[in-house]
């Protein structure tokens, strides 16, 4: 038993020292993205915020999209009813914006809600629109956001470009900070390499040509997962997927422990059934972490300090918490680089992302469990049944 607590720390050490390497290259990625000059390339866009509900914030994040530093645009909100309370929301911050359109999708049938609300919304765009960007209603970008977000698409390798979010309190709790820390170490997945990338949704840029083309509003029918399934098309295409770090979108929101718990679930719900492989990974990564790092404290409390078993114990513990708080500092440096306005509110999460990264993998645990265990979800207050990537049941109350 002692040599495959051996042979786990020795592995557990190494994916956390490339976890570090990850970090290091993240930020070299943000920063190298900063300093690139404005692009030239501002084509027509057509900017499709899917909306359901009323969220804290909600009027502002949708007047940001009103606030954009780029020429021409237009702004699609779209909804599911035109009873939905968020109509009254839009209507109040498109008031001075003509350039603003609401559609009403309809009820969704066989396919998640956001998912029928989009393909609806993309049969509205004007027709002088040469990119199509997505956003979710929780987020609030920046007047630079729409740029960043287009201007890798005047290379015709690339497929889409995508930001991320980052979730941030204006009131801290464990919970909203522990979300944050869950979050964060998917966030700093995305970088310099192209091939390995993938798209969110909510925060995501694609040329009409290519949308039309590989018929992803097609795809779409049936689905949950609106970024998943344009990630697997545009590597299916064999085209590249570009992270452009000055989409990060800051979620500015507070959420209970169960509202954590719902959030990271479902993330992991969605990656079991269009990702199997990712959720896989997760499942044994945190499983390793939790196991390895549960057996070296147990081998530290219990044996002399002189002897190999606690040496060893102790050098994981050491390495393990050095690698990782120096991904987590590295990636909190990065984003504090692009959502400057908000450095108050990211300095006041400095010791919770320096810490929780010791408890997100027991979160990711229980996440990647829960998975294995249903299929079935609550988002927007709609339950859905996870079927495969091309069927979605909605279940009645």
């Amino acid at each position: 038993m002692t040599f495959l607590f051996y042979v786990l720390s020795v592995l557990l050490i190494f994916l956390s020292f490339r976890s570090f390497r990850g970090g290091m290259g993240y930020l070299a990625h943000v920063r190298s993205e900063l300093g690139r000059k404005p692009s030239a390339f501002t084509p027509f866009a057509s900017i499709i915020a899917p909306c359901k509900g009323i969220e804290v914030g909600l009027k502002e994040n949708l007047a940001a999209l009103h606030q954009q530093d780029y020429p021409a645009y237009e702004v699609i909100f779209v909804v599911d009813n035109e009873d939905d309370p968020a109509v009254r929301v839009i209507e109040e911050a498109s008031a001075n914006y003509p350039q603003t359109k609401l559609v009403v999708a309809g009820a969704a049938v066989g396919s998640a809600q956001k998912i029928e609300n989009l393909r609806e919304a993309v049969l509205h765009i004007a027709g002088e629109s040469r990119v199509l960007v997505f956003v979710d209603s929780d987020a609030r970008p920046g007047p630079n956001w729409l740029a960043s977000l287009v201007a890798p698409l005047a290379d015709a390798k690339i497929g889409a470009a995508t930001g991320y979010r980052w979730f941030i309190s204006k009131t801290p709790s464990f919970a909203s900070a522990m979300r944050s820390a869950w979050n964060a170490s998917i966030a700093s997945a995305l970088g310099p390499n192209l091939k390995s990338n993938f798209c969110w949704g909510g925060s995501m840029a694609i040329r009409r040509d290519v949308f039309d083309t590989l018929d992803i509003r097609g795809k779409w029918h049936g689905a949950l997962s609106d970024d998943f399934v344009v990630t697997r098309t545009m590597k299916a295409a064999n085209l590249d997927i570009y992270y452009a770090p000055q989409a990060l979108t800051p979620s500015i929101e507070n959420c209970s422990f169960g509202e954590m718990l719902e959030f990271t679930t479902r993330q992991m719900k969605i990656t079991r059934v269009y990702a199997s492989i990712l959720w896989k990974l997760s499942f044994f990564g945190s499983a390793l972490f939790n196991i390895t790092l549960l057996w070296a404290l147990l081998i530290v409390l219990t044996n002399p300090i002189s002897s190999f078993p606690f040496v060893a114990a102790a050098l994981t513990i050491i390495l393990v918490t050095v690698f990782s708080i120096g991904k987590s500092h590295l990636r909190l440096k990065a984003v504090r680089l692009v959502l400057t306005q908000y450095e108050p509110e990211l300095k006041r999460q400095f010791l919770a992302q320096n810490t929780l990264w010791l408890l997100a993998p027991a979160v990711f645990l229980y996440n990647s469990v829960a998975a294995l265990l249903s299929r079935r979800m609550k988002w927007r207050g709609i339950n859905y049944e996870l079927i495969s990537p091309t069927e979605t049941r909605i279940i009645s109350d």
